[in-house]
């Protein structure tokens, strides 16, 4: 996520146009029981469209999680909006019905405060909703998507493939494949089996031996 974020913040540096990050934070109520993970994508499809309606896309990224002393569920987002726009707060407009919103405007970089807040879990006794996501972003172009991709392939197909612009992918039924080369580049590991709960993965040649 900080990756995406870093990239974000370089595209709009140098487009030449003032951009300004809001930081939105979207927190359940006490009573709220029903989360769903869609929430938050109806949230943003809202603010989206909020922004294009005005005439612009705007980036954003989110991470998902709870208070350290109630474990009450909240995000925290993060939206790029050009300078001279200022976005409504969601619960005022019928976007976020299911607690309360605050927004305010960037003091620090967007990279240190989603750093912040990933990898707070909040109250160890308090397991995130079944199907909850942690962390989401939208508003990327597709150069920005494929850096990203190559950023978190396995080391192993960067090597191999030492440029994102050679586009790598997963392939179906294993491996990786280059969209723009159209080569497959199969995989040097195995998966020889579970050990105490978890996977074991071992290079070829050693199974083979």
């Amino acid at each position: 996520l900080l990756s995406r974020a870093r990239l974000i913040q370089s595209r709009l540096a140098s487009t030449g146009s003032r951009w300004k990050a809001a930081f939105l934070t979207a927190t359940y109520a006490d009573d709220q029981d029903d989360f769903d993970a869609r929430q938050i994508s109806i949230l943003m499809k809202h603010i989206r469209r909020w922004a294009k309606r005005r005439g612009f896309t705007v980036p954003y990224l989110w991470v998902l999680e709870r208070g350290e002393q109630r474990g009450r569920l909240h995000y925290h987002i993060v939206v790029w909006l050009p300078k001279g726009y200022s976005m409504p707060k969601p619960d005022k407009q019928g976007w976020w019905r299911f607690g309360s919103t605050n927004i305010q405007w960037a003091r620090h970089a967007p990279v240190g405060y989603l750093a912040k807040y990933m990898g707070k879990g909040g109250p160890s006794d308090l397991p995130m909703p079944k199907g909850a996501r942690l962390h989401g972003c939208g508003g990327m172009t597709a150069v920005e998507r494929a850096k990203i991709c190559w950023l978190h392939a396995p080391a192993w197909v960067r090597e191999q493939w030492n440029s994102w612009e050679l586009m790598p992918r997963r392939a179906t039924g294993g491996g990786w494949v280059s969209r723009l080369l159209g080569d497959w580049l199969p995989s040097p590991y195995q998966f020889v089996g579970m050990f105490r709960g978890r996977p074991v993965i071992r290079p070829i040649g050693l199974c083979a031996a």
